[in-house]
């Protein structure tokens, strides 16, 4: 039986590429108030960000419950007996904790696997691609697993930002807390090592910016995949995927947006690009 892979939202997977892959995807939740929302599925990224620019209160997310990742798991035990499941880094989310706690209350029983991708967007999405591509291929859990876990060093993102006020509200910031109380307007870049936010730099201007986005994939060769994606600057980053057709075929750049829950930490202004390759020596 082909192994089946489970990851979570903030791994950012377009539609279409969950829909060909079979993978599985478990919401993280949003909550604005007393209202909660699964992340991706019953708020759009557009309904998102239009009511979190004009709300007084940062909403908060939560991680799923066991029941979202239970009801997964049964439901794919009756397809398969091995599941790998890849959830976004465990030190910044205990997404990881629940899904593997989720196993014992399992009612088809069948082996999972639950492994930490130290990443979170399409950083951690590649790396459930590559899996999934795996077992579609015939390769058994341990090697899907071990496949996951080589291209986790092998994938790496950096983002630019507008502000780095939501990271600081929602308590993400990590080590990018260093790029803050600067007395001069910039834009800050980050990136995520060993699983905690860092900085990656800063500029004067938000071209500055994306040049640096740019210069970062210049960085790779045997670059196997390249993601962009936004919240709510669509224009940004379609111009930010002709500038890297030059780098890599503009057809297999894959586009994606930034789901509410990374909406939260994040804000309205963040572009991100993610590389699957080997960094220039």
């Amino acid at each position: 039986m082909t192994v089946r892979i489970v990851t979570d939202s903030v791994s950012d997977l377009p539609t279409q590429v969950v829909q060909e892959l079979g993978i599985s995807v478990v919401p993280l939740n949003v909550t604005f108030g007393r209202e909660t929302y699964r992340d991706g599925v019953d708020m759009t990224t557009e309904q998102f960000y239009q009511r979190l620019v004009k709300s007084k209160t940062l909403p908060v997310t939560s991680v799923p419950s066991q029941v979202a990742f239970t009801e997964i798991y049964d439901k794919l035990a009756e397809e398969t007996d091995e599941i790998l499941v890849i959830t976004l880094s465990a030190k910044l989310s205990a997404t990881n904790e629940v899904a593997s706690q989720s196993i014992k209350l399992m009612r088809n029983k069948c082996r999972v696997e639950v492994i930490d991708s130290e990443w979170a967007v399409m950083a951690q999405g590649f790396i459930a691609i590559t899996a999934a591509r795996a077992a579609q291929a015939g390769a058994s859990l341990d090697e899907v697993r071990d496949i996951a876990l080589r291209n986790r060093s092998r994938v790496n993102m950096r983002a630019a930002f507008d502000t780095l006020e939501y990271l600081k509200r929602g308590g993400r910031i990590g080590r990018a807390s260093a790029l803050l109380g600067s007395i001069l307007k910039i834009n800050p870049l980050i990136t995520i090592n060993d699983g905690e936010i860092e900085p990656a730099g800063r500029t004067r201007s938000r071209a500055r910016a994306i040049d640096n986005l740019v210069n970062f994939v210049m960085e790779y060769a045997n670059i196997e995949g390249i993601a962009v994606e936004d919240a709510s600057c669509p224009d940004e980053a379609d111009n930010l995927v002709e500038r890297l057709s030059s780098r890599f075929p503009k057809e297999q750049i894959y586009r994606s947006r930034t789901t509410p829950v990374i909406g939260t930490h994040t804000g309205p202004g963040i572009l991100v690009v993610t590389v699957l390759g080997d960094k220039l020596e």
